[in-house]
């Protein structure tokens, strides 16, 4: 599994980790397998959330006893963004996970309360220990620049995004402005949101093909081409071991440039848009 720098002075991570939205709304103890497997293939960034819904206590069954090897992150919902409701629903997700510290914890959005307000949370749970580093999710570039001003730079570890084949609006802005600061991206949904595209599109005929030529599935093209920069994870959900097995082994995909070339012309980024697209 291939591993790249997590921001500016973060440790290293692996560039393919395991998402967990909707992950405890299915078989528990097949999700639970998943999640062992995937760490056993080297996914041992594990992203969740408060938001999802019983997501960290499926996480908990699958972590015990390895807490020590993975890298942690989960999320804070902008309604609980406040200085004390943040170090709150971190205190929450750490008991719900069963562990005492996360390696990263996220804004979730950005809502109400001023960010000054929830860095100060921040900063209080890093020094407690409770939280390695702090990033944000669903930030454009202006919404950084505002985060950046309130904290300083080279504090914002991540910003986790929308990020796909046929969804590319971070590259205009959102990819270079993480670049320049030292700020690692995370894709969230890299296979879209049931939307991946069908072996019988001109597309999705042209990812097939690369795919054939590495005997990789299309599935893990789109993950190497997704973070063919070192400064982009991406974190797949999967639900059942084979798929995350599929995952892992995006890990050690490299494509060549005529490839990524080919994959560009196949999906383009399109124009900017006004808003950063978010789920």
């Amino acid at each position: 599994m291939r591993t790249e720098k997590f921001g500016g002075n973060g440790p290293r991570v692996p560039v393919i980790g395991q998402g967990t939205w909707y992950l405890d709304r299915g078989d528990r103890k097949a999700a639970v397998t998943a999640l062992c497997r995937g760490i056993d293939l080297g996914m041992t960034h594990i992203d969740t959330a408060e938001m999802y819904g019983d997501a960290e206590l499926v996480i908990a069954d699958a972590i015990e006893g390895q807490r020590d090897d993975l890298f942690l992150v989960s999320k804070v919902l902008p309604s609980n963004a406040s200085r004390r409701g943040t170090v709150t629903a971190c205190e929450r997700s750490l008991k719900r996970l069963k562990t005492d510290r996360l390696d990263c914890y996220l804004l979730h959005w950005r809502g109400s309360y001023p960010l000054q307000e929830t860095v100060a949370a921040f900063d209080e749970l890093v020094a407690s220990g409770k939280i390695r580093a702090w990033g944000v999710s669903n930030f454009d570039a202006d919404d950084l620049d505002e985060m950046r001003e309130v904290a300083g730079e080279g504090r914002i570890a991540c910003n986790q995004v929308l990020y796909h084949l046929r969804e590319r609006a971070i590259e205009h802005a959102v990819i270079p402005w993480c670049e320049a600061h030292g700020t690692a991206v995370v894709a969230y949904s890299p296979f879209g949101h049931d939307d991946f595209p069908s072996p019988d599109s001109r597309a999705g005929q042209v990812l097939q093909t690369i795919a054939d030529a590495h005997k990789a599935s299309a599935r893990q093209v789109a993950l190497g081409f997704l973070t063919r920069a070192p400064s982009v994870f991406a974190i797949p959900k999967a639900s059942r071991a084979e798929h995350a097995a599929d995952n892992a082994r995006a890990g050690q995909l490299r494509l060549s440039e005529s490839e990524i070339a080919t994959l560009d012309k196949a999906f383009p980024r399109g124009p900017k848009p006004r808003g950063l697209p978010m789920l």
